[in-house]
């Protein structure tokens, strides 16, 4: 792929992996990417500025305040400036000074003030990347919308052997292609994204839910968010935040989540209901706290919720998707094709725990089946990698 037009800042912190910084460089200028390079003081004792300015064909910005020549506002000229950052490699103290908003250098500033997404490739001593600290700092980074390119395994320069080792220059490269790809995938498009359970109450303390965790579908709004999409995610409860900047609306009940995304589902492009409303809830819930108080047995009256999806197929618009989930434990296919069929959807994702991957893990195995009856049956994968399938999948969609 050309990155012709593309402008890109390389960041570079000072770890012995900074010389293959100079090969990154030359790969992204190969692909005729516009490169301009910040180094950090400890940086420039690994690999001179000479190189890194050589290859770029642009200064390299050092320091924040250099003698003899006008810098004004340069970190904020430079923050505006990309279409992308890289940092590579990128030391456990930049990832720290960035989690905790230190800006006491040139390169920690101008990411401070970065309007262009920032990928963040770690190189450090496997140690130090298994630091409960540095692993917190990462998942405070991926939260706030910063993108990881995972450290290799492999052995250190200090002969050691473990994670933590920079991905590969040409590993790298491929990594920014396929982002740039992907950007092009929903560019433009508004898609809504439900998750979780919903809760239907009993009484004030109890109520009935399901053991839906929202990971495929928080995995889903990133992946669309990384596919160019403006993401609004409404969710049910469930301990998860999301690691893109999405819109949240958080509900509980499946009446509430009905409301939400009707409200949001007028002007989007795409639904993906990845939700587990409730199927029933109770006729009327009790206003005080069920007591025991001797019995033996308790009856609940329950009634039917709203069919959430059939609701809304019936307000779409021409151009809108609808996308569904089945979780089946029985005749998987044949359920989750009626299912698609009543509900008139594009298409639907079939989980059927027949498959063996248990509930509530981090790994999926789905059947896809589109409004022409034909399936696709994917191998188990984890959660975050089928995300990034299935939306390549319902971008597709005609």
């Amino acid at each position: 792929m050309s990155l012709k037009s593309k402008k890109i800042i390389v960041g570079i912190s000072g770890g012995i992996a900074a010389y293959k910084t100079a090969f990154l460089i030359r790969l992204l200028k190969k692909a005729d990417a516009d490169v301009r390079a910040i180094m950090t003081n400890n940086a420039a004792r690994f690999i001179t500025e000479l190189t890194i300015e050589t290859l770029c064909q642009h200064p390299v910005a050092v320091e924040m305040f250099p003698e003899r020549r006008y810098v004004g506002t340069h970190h904020i000229d430079l923050a505006a400036w990309p279409d992308l950052f890289v940092v590579a490699p990128a030391t456990a103290n930049f990832i720290g000074k960035v989690a905790s908003g230190v800006s006491d250098d040139m390169l920690t500033t101008v990411i401070c003030a970065a309007q262009a997404p920032v990928m963040i490739a770690p190189s450090m001593n496997s140690h130090m990347y298994l630091n409960k600290i540095t692993q917190a700092n990462i998942e405070k980074l991926r939260a706030a919308g910063y993108i990881f390119i995972d450290p290799n395994i492999g052995e250190m320069a200090c002969e050691t052997y473990g994670p933590g080792r920079l991905a590969e220059p040409d590993e790298i490269l491929r990594f920014i292609e396929g982002y740039f790809e992907k950007k092009k995938l929903l560019k433009n498009k508004k898609v809504l994204v439900t998750a979780g359970p919903c809760r239907e109450p009993l009484d004030p303390v109890r109520f009935i839910s399901n053991r839906s965790s929202g990971k495929m579908g928080y995995a889903l709004a990133e992946a669309a968010y990384g596919a160019g999409a403006e993401v609004t995610l409404v969710s049910g409860p469930v301990d998860i935040k999301p690691k893109a900047p999405v819109t949240v609306v958080p509900v509980e009940t499946t009446a509430e989540m009905y409301k939400a995304v009707r409200r949001e589902f007028k002007k989007a492009d795409i639904l993906i209901m990845a939700a587990a409303p409730a199927d029933f809830t109770a006729k009327k819930a009790s206003a005080q706290k069920i007591k025991k108080d001797g019995r033996k047995s308790l009856k609940l009256e329950l009634q039917s919720t709203i069919d959430i999806l059939k609701e809304l197929s019936k307000e779409r618009k021409k151009k809108q998707k609808i996308v569904g989930f089945a979780l089946e434990t029985e005749n998987g296919l044949k359920n989750a094709g009626a299912k698609l069929k009543n509900k008139g959807l594009d298409l639907i994702v079939l989980n059927s725990l027949e498959d063996g991957v248990p509930f509530e893990s981090d790994d999926n195995k789905v059947t896809l089946i589109d409004r022409n009856g034909r399936a696709e049956s994917l191998s188990a994968m984890p959660k975050s990698k089928l995300a990034g399938v299935l939306i390549e999948h319902i971008s597709r969609l005609k």
